[in-house]
């Protein structure tokens, strides 16, 4: 027989709110449950796309070279013939197997030669080490890739150029006519190797390229700008290398002008649309091009000596590194909040069943089975749980289009199971028989559950062998070794480990919440009933029925406990990871800068150091020399390396040592003795390497024409000014010879809102190169450039703070909970003439116990899990962007911030507080409705 009303029906139109209020808080639980794996996964995908697009081109593209030179004579077309060389690189680039794909905008094709070709007019300028030497290019597309400055683009008539040729046009870079003295007209005569006339390259124009940087330019930087390069030698000295750009019909007299030349193919990839999940297919898609079937396919097409060269995969394992250090760190606060969101769910799920408990034991009594009331309380939940569940997942789809679906749809099933589950769940242990009248449940009573004593232990052991687990190996997923997209989405989805994610280790900070939450929940009573005893001995009945009231919270007490716990560790936890990312970042841009600006010439101007110390916030100015590969005479440097050698001014360099704790000396350390003049004995600060490879000996060092003698009086492991890890030696300036004494070449400037701009006009001088300036924001700012790290940040941040709602949330659904019993509590002590004062302080006392417990306890794990779990947990790759952490002068870890410990602790005892007064506030009209229920009159 059809039933008059159903039941789901029935119940949704009696309590409406109730189901509304379980839709928002499953809404607000799916939504970002659903996004957290879209968020990582869109954060992992820009730090691929920014790791492709800022790698230095020549690492970032595929190089393709073919020797022409030596192809078969039965050949019918050149393969150096423009027509040829594009066709070939189109079918290249339709060669490339997807994810790869091509950027048209900065490849380029052509032709060039091997071994650089020395100028023999006495027009172009030499340096010590002898001729300018020229490479000769026949790129194509440089009418699109520069803007034409004087003359025009050189030009050769199809077929007009063979390899005979004496005499060619070409265009230079405005870097190297200015560097050169190249202008329009001249004429730059190249010897051939292999005899004959030399070749006349005659130029006729002087372009500016459109995108220096891009890959068209900087993959062979010659092309751009000269470079200087040096000769081997027992004595090494430098000479030009600069570049003549040929009309791409000229390529055919490269033959005679270079035997070992090569055509090629300089594809840069394009990063543009490729995902957190393309890491793998990109990384085989390279390794076929590389060394594959690709290579195969177009070695048959163009000769069996096509060489294809890339760094393409070790820019994909640094990306890989990246992100494998920044999933697992935000994988500890998806683990934390995702436990806090459990809870509050769990809690809605029990406050349900305790409100409706007459009811549900009604229902038993007249002969409903457990399956039967569970199967309808399910159907009834599920009504307004499961759209909230799907609105929270699509919402996270529309607001992150970027990202893999399936772990965002698991998440919110999660959500949607735990939100449908919790109500029948706890009506079904609650009424799993039939009671007559229902017995006490206080804490005294539940803690000698054998049961209980069972799962407390089973978290006990969970949570040492996490602490252990994480001390021991780190949150795992740092070899970055593998595949590729974001592992802590993987373990936010219920897996562990796309990226290497380890659950049991990220699950540490919760885990210990735990452990302090069964604790609290073991000793609270007691000392609440021993100051309740304390309190019936004095006069006034608030602060006796307040204590006596909350050590009989009983079990109900403990899920709030365990919210308000783990919310309050995951907050700790989670300042803990900004505070030692942003000392790390200190601690590296100090040890790369030196100071808080560095200013470098070579040689600075003289008075340029007075000229800084009166720039505006400059407080202090420390100058020095700085020289590389110092020549120990007298000790054989190959074990150690390269030596620098600073040359300071003692005491504005000491108290810059102090200042910053990079090394921290007394200046009597350097002072040189009075009129030691360069021949007495010079005291020196040196690294470890250096005082080892010295000794305590008096040893002579330095150039030939101004050697000197020192004595290791310090040793240091670092010092401003010297490379982090490198080896050094420093020195007074004031007692070296006057052939090592020279112009400092380095600034270290101390001060607050220093200008780059100012420093460098101040040290500069006309006529003079402009000098370097390094600032120590600056260099700072650097380390989050990765939008990667800026994602993880994001995502740490917004799990922390979601955390801190749901605590909220856990505290007053707790405090709703006990508001119908408390209210009636009001009303009949109000007849025995509680004053409302009385009630108002009646209400806070009672809520205090939990709050004060929740916020101690909170504390003191917070602090605990980060002293335990901190070492285990490397931040180099959210701190430095994968860079490498010998800057951050130790390895980077959490550090607690007292400010994550005690604020978001104080907030929920002020909540605690503002809430109780609020609900005796709104008790206080209900006085007559609460005496008179069940009065049917």
């Amino acid at each position: 027989m059809r039933a008059v009303a159903p039941w789901v029906r029935t119940r949704l139109r009696t309590a409406p709110g109730a189901a509304l209020a379980l839709l928002a808080l499953t809404f607000a639980t799916a939504f970002p449950a659903a996004a957290l794996p879209r968020a990582m996964d869109a954060y992992a995908a820009a730090g691929l796309r920014h790791g492709l697009a800022t790698a230095p081109p020549e690492r970032a593209a595929i190089a393709l070279t073919d020797t022409p030179w030596r192809e078969e004579s039965g050949s019918s077309a050149d393969p150096l013939d423009p027509a040829v060389l594009a066709e070939r690189y189109r079918r290249v680039v339709a060669a490339l197997p997807a994810p790869l794909r091509a950027d048209p905008a900065e490849s380029a094709y052509g032709a060039r030669t091997g071994t650089p070709l020395a100028a023999s007019d006495p027009w172009v300028p030499q340096l010590d080490g002898g001729r300018t030497v020229f490479t000769l290019s026949a790129q194509h597309g440089v009418d699109r890739h520069a803007v034409v400055r004087e003359g025009r683009l050189p030009r050769a008539a199809r077929g007009s150029v063979t390899e005979g040729t004496d005499a060619v046009e070409a265009a230079v870079t405005a870097a190297t006519a200015r560097t050169l003295a190249i202008r329009p007209g001249a004429v730059v005569h190249l010897p051939r190797p292999m005899g004959g006339a030399p070749l006349a390259v005659r130029v006729t124009g002087v372009v500016e390229p459109v995108r220096p940087d891009g890959g068209y330019w900087a993959f062979e930087p010659v092309l751009r700008a000269p470079v200087r390069l040096v000769n081997e030698g027992p004595a090494p000295r430098p000479y030009w290398h600069g570049a003549l750009l040929l009309a791409p019909d000229a390529a055919p007299v490269l033959r005679s002008a270079s035997p070992d030349g090569e055509a090629y193919w300089r594809i840069a990839v394009d990063p543009a649309g490729l995902g957190a999940d393309d890491t793998r297919a990109l990384r085989t898609a390279v390794a076929s091009v590389e060394d594959g079937p690709v290579r195969a396919e177009l070695g048959e097409a163009f000769s069996p000596e096509l060489f294809v060269e890339t760094a393409l995969d070790d820019v994909l394992l640094g990306v890989d590194r990246t992100l494998a250090g920044l999933d697992p760190v935000v994988a500890v606060a998806a683990f934390g909040v995702a436990g806090v969101a459990g809870v509050v769910l769990l809690m809605a799920g029990g406050l349900v069943a305790a409100r409706r408990h007459d009811e549900l034991a009604l229902l038993r009594a007249r002969g409903g089975s457990v399956a039967g009331v569970a199967g309808r309380l399910l159907g009834e939940t599920a009504v307004p749980v499961l759209p909230a569940a799907a609105a929270g997942c699509a919402l996270a789809f529309a607001a992150l289009p970027e990202g893999r679906a399936l772990p965002s749809v698991w998440a919110a099933a999660a959500v949607a199971v735990v939100a449908c589950g919790a109500l029948p769940a706890r009506a079904v242990f609650a009424h799993r028989r039939v009671r007559v009248h229902g017995g006490r449940a206080d804490a005294g009573r539940a803690g000698r559950s054998r049961g209980r004593v069972v799962a407390e232990l089973t978290a006990l052991v969970l949570a040492v062998g996490a602490v252990a687990a994480l001390r021991r190996d780190g949150t795992g997923g740092t070899d970055g070794s593998g595949a590729g997209g974001s592992g802590a989405a993987a373990a936010a989805a219920g897996g562990a480990g796309a990226g290497g994610v380890d659950v049991l280790a990220s699950a540490a900070p919760l885990l210990v919440a735990l452990i302090a939450t069964l604790l609290l929940a073991r000793l609270l009573p007691l000392p609440l009933r021993l100051a309740a005893r304390w309190a019936a001995r004095r006069r006034g009945p608030v602060a006796f029925l307040a204590l006596a009231r909350a050590g009989r919270a009983g079990g109900g007490a403990a899920l709030p406990l365990l919210a308000l716990v783990a919310a309050l560790t995951t907050a700790a936890f989670g300042g803990s990871v900004p505070a030692g990312v942003a000392d790390a970042r200190e601690r590296a841009s100090l040890a790369v800068v030196g100071a808080d600006a560095r200013v470098d010439g070579d040689p600075l101007p003289e008075g340029a150091a007075g000229a800084v110390r009166r720039v505006a916030g400059v407080t202090d100015v420390a100058a020095m020399r700085r020289s590389y590969d110092l020549e120990l005479r007298e000790r054989d440097t190959g074990a150690i390396g390269a030596v620098t050698l600073l040359a300071v001014e003692a005491e504005p360099y000491a108290r810059l040592a102090a200042r910053t704790g990079l090394g921290p000396f007394g200046a009597d350390a350097l002072r040189a003795s009075p009129g030691a003049g360069g021949s007495g004995v010079l005291p020196a600060v040196a690294s470890p390497g250096v005082a080892a490879l010295l000794g305590g000996d008096a040893v002579l060092v330095g150039p030939a024409e101004a050697p000197f003698t020192v004595r290791v009086a310090a040793v240091r492991e670092v010092t401003p000014g010297a490379a982090s890890g490198g080896e050094f030696l420093v020195v007074d300036a004031a007692g070296l010879p006057g052939g090592a004494a020279r112009a400092p070449t380095t600034l270290l400037v101390s001060g607050s809102s220093l200008s780059g701009t100012a420093l460098r006009a101040a040290a500069g001088a006309p006529g003079a190169d402009v000098p370097e300036v390094v600032l120590r924001a600056a260099v700072r700012a650097g380390f989050t450039d990765s939008p990667a790290q800026r994602g993880a940040e994001l995502v740490y941040v917004a799990a922390v703070a979601a955390g801190a709602a749901y605590a909220a949330v856990a505290l007053l659904l707790a405090l709703v909970r006990a508001a119908p019993e408390r209210v009636a509590l009001l009303a009949r002590l109000r007849t025995m003439g509680l004053t409302r004062r009385q009630g108002r302080g009646l209400l806070v006392l009672e809520s205090l116990p939990l709050a004060l417990a929740a916020a101690g306890g909170g504390v003191l794990a917070g602090w605990v899990a980060v002293a335990l779990l901190g070492p285990g947990i490397d931040l180099t790759a959210t701190a430095l962007g994968g860079r490498s952490a010998a800057g951050a002068a130790g390895p980077v870890t959490p550090a607690a911030d007292p400010w994550s410990l005690l604020l978001p602790a104080a907030a929920v005892v002020v909540l605690a507080v503002v809430a109780s007064a609020a609900q005796a506030w709104a008790a206080a009209g209900r006085t007559t409705t609460e005496l008179r229920a069940g009065d049917t009159r």
